[in-house]
């Protein structure tokens, strides 16, 4: 008989653990997933999939007004912002609906509460303690708050998701992906959109190229940015609120929207008390076999803060199912791991930016600007960016870069010529698909000028 009530047991309802969970049952072990919320985690819930679905909601607009130049004979629109809001909560609980259902059919059960380790083989969640042989905590993260004068009359991404109204002006402070997504739906409804980042450009750690090139695109829909600025408080001004830049300049705005970083979900899990190791960040440190410092606990996902992406967590958990219950020891590399920026237009990209490579050694880059087809009749001032890095010694593309319409779908099957090492010549002897604007990615035929030639001109 078992010294364990469980063989696992998964701390976090989210995309990683619900996938490790189930992975570890299909395999005959007894498993438990503890959910202290909805199951369905950050992604489902109050990140990727609602986040999509008012990036699609509000785009219509553009759609709208591009059919006039095909002949189209459009009214105004409008937008019924409360109504797109309810429409989405729908397809979320049909998304909550599913995972639990996955989950007992996958005889995972499942109990509801917060979880506390007591040692570390135990848990604790609201006084009832659980063994298991093994434990997972794949808590994820939730968005973090600096603090200033002011911070509790701003908002998070988990309240935009749920603003009952649309304001007609908006202040997003941060410049990462999630800024940068938030801007564009706000300023697709119609919002006015100022965004405030400390840093020089927008999209830091991405190909700086990119970065501006997204950066020019969102100033012609309008959005303001501020860059190297920083916010020093928030007052309240009847309805509105005002925004104070250490500049000395006050901008006004009915929300204020604050995605300057996540933090890890570590507190109240007591894991000092089995010694798991947080790093300064407050994030469970872990091996490449999701280990951490406590002999059979695992932590997967973004409570590790490694590569915060929804199908990396689901790949860490099931490949941690594969070592611990199928007798198939498996690691996730983490090279080359393709993203996107659902922003307006989107950003796909995977492998090294242009900066990363050339610090390595000599490479190649091969670029492509242009007008997509669809715009020369709806007259849009849109352009599309595409970039090849190129490794110059064995001809190996090591990126792929775009940004413009359908960049996540095109980096995606990139993504897999990248993963395999094919090579700049291989991209050449691929025959295009024609008239699409993914054909540029094996149409690019002479590298551009390294950074200093083009300056010696």
């Amino acid at each position: 008989m078992s010294d364990f009530d469980l063989d696992y047991l998964v701390i976090g309802a989210g995309s990683g653990g619900v996938a490790s969970a189930r992975r570890a049952a299909s395999y005959g072990a007894k498993v438990a997933i503890v959910e202290s919320v909805r199951v369905g985690g950050t992604c489902v819930l109050r990140g990727c999939v609602p986040k999509k679905l008012l990036v699609y909601g509000t785009h219509f607009a553009e759609e709208f007004a591009d059919a006039v130049g095909y002949g189209w004979t459009v009214g105004t629109p409008t937008l019924d912002w409360a109504k797109l809001i309810a429409a989405k909560n729908r397809e979320l609980d049909r998304l909550n609906g599913i995972y639990i259902k996955m989950l007992n059919d996958s005889k995972v059960a499942i109990v509801e509460g917060r979880a506390r380790f007591v040692d570390r083989s135990r848990v604790d969640v609201g006084g009832r303690v659980m063994s298991a042989r093994h434990i997972l905590v794949a808590t994820g993260g939730r968005p973090e708050l600096p603090d200033i004068p002011g911070i509790e009359h701003a908002i998070t991404s988990d309240e935009a998701l749920d603003l009952p109204r649309l304001p007609r002006r908006a202040v997003v402070v941060g410049g990462g992906y999630i800024a940068v997504e938030f801007a564009g739906i706000f300023a697709a409804a119609g919002v006015a959109v100022t965004e405030i980042i400390r840093g020089p450009q927008i999209l830091r750690g991405f190909d700086r190229e990119v970065a501006m090139h997204l950066a020019g695109e969102m100033k012609k829909h309008g959005i303001a940015i501020r860059p190297s600025t920083k916010v020093v408080a928030i007052e309240r001004a009847g309805e509105s609120f005002i925004v104070v830049t250490d500049d000395g300049t006050r901008i006004e705005a009915d929300v204020v929207m604050y995605a300057t970083g996540r933090t890890p979900n570590t507190a109240g899990l007591d894991l000092d008390r089995i010694g798991v190791h947080l790093n300064k960040r407050g994030a469970i440190v872990v091996d490449e076999r999701q280990q951490t410092t406590a002999s059979g606990v695992y932590a997967i996902g973004d409570v590790t803060d490694r590569i915060n992406l929804t199908p990396v967590a689901i790949a860490e958990g099931r490949a941690l199912a594969e070592t611990l219950f199928n007798d198939n020891p498996l690691t996730v590399d983490h090279r080359d791991v393709p993203t996107a920026v659902f922003s307006q237009p989107p950003v796909g990209t995977v492998g090294l930016t242009e900066e990363a490579a050339r610090a390595i050694g000599e490479v190649d880059v091969y670029k492509a600007a242009f007008r997509p087809m669809k715009h020369t009749l709806s007259g849009r001032d849109e352009r599309t960016l595409m970039k090849l890095v190129v490794d110059r010694a064995s001809g190996r593309v090591r990126g792929c870069h775009m940004v413009g319409a359908d960049a996540p779908e095109i980096i995606q099957g990139l993504a897999i010529a990248v993963k395999a090492g094919l090579t700049k010549a291989d991209f050449d002897r691929t025959i295009a698909i024609h008239p699409t604007a993914a054909e540029e990615f094996v149409l690019m035929r002479e590298p551009v000028k390294p950074p200093i030639a083009q300056a010696a001109q």
